[in-house]
This record gives C-alpha cells, structure tokens and sequence, in this order.
C-alpha cells in the first residue's frame, strides 16, 4: 500500500492562488531545441518530471551535455550537427509519447541503427504514425509487430523533403515531421489538422525556416533546412493540463475560488476552458503577455452554483484531448445529459481513457453510455458517493490517477488509489498541492 492514496473526506471550500509545475510540451520541446544550439541554453521553472528526465538523458546518448541545478537546467548545444553518432545507441523514452515520436524526427540522418525503447504503455501505442512520414525523408524502420516499440531507426545521409497530410490532430507527429524537415533539404509541406503549435512557435521565434498558414479546419506549414539555431534561454510557463485538475476541483466545490499563476495558454491549449465556460462556469484570464510567442496568464476561478450539460462540439476536442477525463467529472455533476464525440484518439493516450472514463464514472454511480468514439454521461447534480472505490491495474497513467484523487475528493467516499508513483511522469508535486489546498 506504500504505492498507493486513501482518500475518505472531501475537500472542504477554499480560496487559494498557487503555482503548478512547468508546461510538459514546452519543456521537451525545449530540450530537443537547444540540443541542436549553438552554445549554452539555460532554462528555469523546467518541469523535472520523467518524462522531461528522459528527454534529456536522451540527447546525452546522442553526445550532449547538461547541467541541473534544482529545476533550472543548462544544455550545451553544438550545432545542428552536433549530435555524435556511435554503434549501438539505446533511448530509452519512458512513458513521453511526445518525446518517443519527437526525437526520432532528429534520428533521421544516424549512420548507425538507434533503438528506442519505453515503457510497458508507451510500447502499446502505434509508432507507425510516425515512421511512415520519417520513412519518406530516406530514413529506414524495424518496429515491434510492425507497429510499436522496441523499434529501430537507420537514418539517410541524403534526405529528401516531403509532403505530409495529418488528418488525426496529433501534435506530435506533426512535430516530428517538422523536426525531420529541419534536417532535410528541400521544402517539407505539411497539412495538419489542429492541434497544439508550441513546436510552430518555437521555430518562429527561433528565426528558423518555418511559414504557418492557418486555415479554418488545418494548417499548412512548410519547413526547410535549418543552418543554425541560436541558444534558446527560457522560463517554463506553468502547464495548463497540470491546472486543469485544481480547475475542476474548484469547479466541483462549494463557494470555493482559486487562481493559479503564470499559466500558457496557447490557444491550442485552452480547450478546457471553452468548454467549462459552455458549462456556466466563471473562468477570467488576468495579467495576459506573451513570452517568447506564447500567451501567458494568471487562471483565475469560482465553483458554479449550477453546472450546464453540455453537447461538447468537435472542433474543441484537439485542444482539450488531455483534460477530456476531468472535463467528464464536470459532466458527471452537470444538469443533464452530457454529449462528447470523436473521441477515438482518447484511447491511443497512455491508457485507454475513455474506457477509463468509463469505468471511473460507473464506479461512482454514474450512468454512462460508451462506444469507441463516444460518450454520453447522465449528470447527478446532487451525488454523494458512500461506497468503497479502489482504482488500479490502470497502466500507470498520471491522469486517471490525478482523474481519480479529484473525483474523490469532490464527491466523496473512500477512494484506494493505486500506483501514485505514476504523477512523476508528469506532476511530481501534484500531492502536495493537494495538501495546500486541504489546509
């Protein structure tokens, strides 16, 4: 039980203004970036999570450097051809779907084979979303059962552009091909449908050959080899998904506020928000710039009085995927019947989640009626849990987990909550907030 939460009490109301861990997307990214500078990148408030831990034992392998002090880090980059290729190189990815398909856009000119490797999740999910377009530039694939990890990538000494339609909304094969871009010659054209753009950003800011045309259902961009990236000094932004979970714990509660501070949020981002605000939910942006390309803000909110089902549009899913577990604990105390659909790609995440949101929602009473791409939730505005609920057996994924503690502490029950240890993928210290706040 060492690896494992009791939670019998609810939280009681509270008015608290906190911080949250750095933005996960952003600083892998960051990683990755100043990997391929020339000279020193120095990063503060970088998430040190294992998923972020891997990335940057990840670029050691491949003869880069890195100092961490506390949560601030230095990269010492050599160039976009630094990275030194030996015989036998193994990366090991962990649980980081974003940092497993994103590096391998920066394998593609390895002399040598590179085996990437995760854990028992991420070796689950299907890498031949991206190992087809990478394939196209001239780099060649050996994947487990054709489809996951343990793989292995040989890379091309002569990559050729590509043009790449991502008709899924996933961000990181996006990324990846545009990493690929960046080190093959020609123009690389992508069409992509919407989803978050902190790697677009980060290009743009970083001066390299990158265009963005955004039209109504994707976006267009075109990538060209890159000559040098400069040194890329950084304060993380505080992680929208991470402050999702307190968001919702407001949300959930009786007269309570809550504000969290320095938070991006990239419109890519923001899907929660929309929806909660669909929802009747009081939800302001205070203190609003822009850091380095992207929106920045303070969150600031207050538990409703009455939650809105909702009949969840579409066009909000890729900007909300991350936070879809929570958002259907919102719909389990709506007024209502709450309608979510498209929501395939829930289950191509560390865990199945939506068969998860499933089996949460019908452990605490509520109706639920599921296919692989929908779900319809049938709101109890006045549900008060009495029973004993014990989640586990879950893949270790962080947000059921975190899903799990917030449903507990927000209708009550007594909760045993297995694997704990999963929050250190993403959200170390998401407990110890927890505990700020019951104070």
């Amino acid at each position: 039980m060492a690896n494992s939460v009791i939670i019998k009490n609810k939280i009681s109301k509270f008015r608290k203004v906190i911080s949250v861990s750095g933005d996960k997307s952003i600083s892998i990214r960051w990683v990755l970036f100043s990997s391929l500078a020339n000279g020193v990148s120095k990063a503060s408030n970088l998430l040190m999570s294992e998923d972020v831990l891997a990335a940057i034992k990840a670029i050691k392998k491949l003869g880069i450097n890195s100092k961490i002090i506390k949560n601030e880090c230095k990269i010492f980059g050599k160039g976009i051809d630094g990275y030194v290729y030996k015989k036998n190189i193994k990366i090991d990815a962990k649980n980081s779907g974003t940092l497993g398909r994103l590096i391998l856009g920066l394998l593609i000119n390895s002399p040598y084979p590179i085996k990437l490797i995760g854990d028992k999740s991420l070796s689950k999910r299907d890498f031949t979303r991206v190992s087809k377009p990478l394939s196209k530039f001239g780099a060649h694939f050996k994947l487990n059962n054709n489809k996951n990890l343990p793989l292995t990538i040989t890379g091309s000494s002569k990559l050729k552009s590509i043009k790449f339609i991502e008709k899924k909304g996933s961000a990181q094969c996006k990324s990846s091909v545009i990493l690929g871009g960046i080190r093959s010659n020609g123009t690389t054209v992508i069409k992509a449908r919407k989803s978050r753009n902190h790697t677009e950003i980060l290009c743009k800011y970083l001066n390299l050959p990158i265009s963005v045309s955004v039209k109504k259902n994707f976006d267009e961009i075109k990538i060209r080899r890159a000559k040098v990236i400069k040194p890329l000094n950084y304060n993380i932004p505080s992680d929208i998904s991470s402050g999702a979970f307190f968001m919702v714990l407001t949300v959930l509660s009786i007269n309570s506020e809550l504000i969290i501070k320095n938070v991006s949020i990239n419109p890519s981002r923001t899907g929660i928000v929309t929806i909660l605000k669909k929802m009747g939910v009081k939800i302001n942006f205070k203190n609003k710039k822009i850091y380095r390309g992207e929106k920045i803000a303070d969150i600031k909110i207050k538990s409703p009085k009455l939650i809105r089902s909702i009949n969840c549009p579409s066009n909000l899913n890729s900007g909300a995927i991350d936070e879809f577990l929570i958002i259907f604990l919102v719909a389990a105390k709506a007024n209502g019947i709450s309608y979510f659909k498209n929501l395939g790609e829930l289950n191509q995440k560390e865990s199945p989640r939506l068969e998860w949101a499933k089996k949460i929602l019908t452990k605490m009473g509520i109706k639920v009626i599921s296919t692989k791409d929908k779900i319809k939730i049938y709101g109890n505005p006045k549900l008060d849990i009495k029973k004993k609920i014990i989640i586990k057996d879950y893949l270790k994924d962080h947000r059921v987990f975190m899903t799990s503690v917030i449903a507990a502490l927000s209708f009550g029950g007594q909760w045993e909550i297995h694997d704990k240890d999963s929050i250190k993928t993403s959200f170390p210290n998401f407990l110890k907030i927890v505990k700020e706040l019951k104070k």
